[in-house]
């Protein structure tokens, strides 16, 4: 598999402590490490975790497109209880830190 720069600069920042990892657990049980900078906010964690499972999907060759914009109207973040609701919040205001789980919840219908 091909490994994009993207990959070695987030391998380099978390060796020097500018990075996390955020490991995001999905309905079905499954764990994706996502490493993201440290102040990174919730949206950038939401993009950082797309570029993971797109480049996953063409490495496996599986689906290729995902509607991202459906799976966020469906499901939410959360970390401890809380929803990730507000995109331009940074992750350590929710208290997320190093190796921290943050789950995918399914919305609730209104």
């Amino acid at each position: 598999p091909q490994v994009t720069a993207e990959e070695i600069g987030s391998q380099v920042a978390l060796e020097y402590g500018q990075a996390m990892t955020v490991r995001v657990c999905k309905a079905d049980g499954e764990t994706v490490p996502v490493v993201v900078v440290q102040n990174a906010s919730v949206l950038e964690l939401k993009k950082a975790l797309r570029r993971h499972i797109q480049l996953r999907q063409a490495r496996q060759g599986g689906v290729q497109h995902l509607s991202w914009k459906y799976i966020w109207r469906t499901y939410h973040l959360t970390y401890a209880g809380e929803k990730l609701a507000d995109d331009r919040k940074k992750l350590r205001e929710y208290g997320i830190r190093n190796r921290d789980e943050v789950s995918f919840i399914k919305k609730l219908r209104k």
